[in-house]
C-alpha cells in the first residue's frame, strides 16, 4: 500500500485547534490574560482569523477550550510511572517535587493566569472549575496507587502540598527568595513524610491493621 502523503480533513483541523491552544497558553505566560488577544494568539499559531473562527467564534469559547487543553497536560505532568519515584518513605518528598514541578512550571502560570481573570469572568469560572476538579481527582487517584494511605490522609496531604505549591509559585512569579523557597519545600517534605510515617507506625499495632496499609507498602521492605 502506498504510504499517505495528505492529512485528512480531520487531522488539519485537529492540528490547526492545536497550535491555537498552544499558541493561547504561550500568550498567556507571555502576555497575561489582559493582553492575550485573538489577533495575537493567530499569528503566533500561524492561523487566519477567519480559519481561527471555524474553531472558537470567540475569546471566551478559545478560553474555554485552552482550560480543558491545559489540564490535560498538566494531568500528563501529575503522573508518574512508578518507576519514576524511589521506594519507601523517600517517596512522599518525591511526591512533594513532583506537585512542585507541575504546579510552578509555565503550563502552571498560563493556569494562575485564567484563574485571576476568572475572579471576574464568571463564565470563565464556571469553564474551569468541571476540569479543575477532573484534575485533582486524576492525581489523587494516581497517588492513591504509588503511596498506601487511607484517603482522608492522602487528600489531606496532597492538599497542603498543592495550595503550598501555588502560593510558592506565585512568590516565584513576584521575585521572592528562591533560597526561602528551597527551604519551606525542604521542610514541608519533611512534616508531609512524618504525617505519612504516623499512619504507617499505627498500622503497626493489630487493632487498626483494618484502616489499610503504609507508605512502606508502596515501596520494597527493606
Amino acid at each position: 500500500m502506498p504510504e499517505r502523503t495528505h492529512r485528512t480533513q480531520a487531522e488539519r483541523r485537529e492540528r490547526t485547534r492545536t497550535a491555537l491552544l498552544d499558541a493561547t497558553i504561550t500568550c498567556l505566560v507571555e502576555l497575561g490574560y489582559a493582553r492575550t488577544s485573538m489577533q495575537e494568539i493567530c499569528a503566533r499559531a500561524g492561523v487566519s482569523k477567519g480559519a481561527a473562527q471555524h474553531h472558537f467564534a470567540d475569546k471566551a469559547e478559545l478560553m474555554a477550550a485552552a482550560v480543558a487543553h491545559l489540564t490535560t497536560r498538566l494531568a500528563e505532568r501529575n503522573v508518574p510511572e512508578a518507576s519514576e519515584v524511589p521506594p519507601g518513605p523517600e517517596r512522599v518528598g518525591a511526591m512533594v517535587d513532583l506537585l512542585w514541578r507541575s504546579y510552578s512550571g509555565t503550563l502552571a502560570t498560563a493556569a494562575m493566569e485564567l484563574w485571576i481573570a476568572a475572579r471576574t469572568d464568571p463564565a470563565l469560572a464556571a469553564a474551569m472549575r468541571p476540569v479543575d476538579k477532573a484534575l485533582a481527582r486524576s492525581t489523587l487517584d494516581r497517588l492513591a496507587e504509588l503511596v498506601a494511605l487511607p484517603r482522608t490522609r492522602l487528600e489531606t496531604v496532597f492538599w497542603l502540598t498543592v495550595n503550598l505549591t501555588r502560593g510558592l509559585a506565585l512568590d516565584a512569579e513576584l521575585g521572592g527568595d528562591p533560597h526561602r523557597r528551597e527551604q519551606l519545600l525542604r521542610e514541608w517534605k519533611r512534616v508531609a513524610t512524618a504525617l505519612c510515617a504516623e499512619h504507617a507506625e499505627d498500622t503497626e499495632h493489630p487493632e487498626n491493621a483494618e484502616h489499610g496499609g503504609s507508605i512502606r507498602g508502596a515501596g520494597n521492605s527493606r
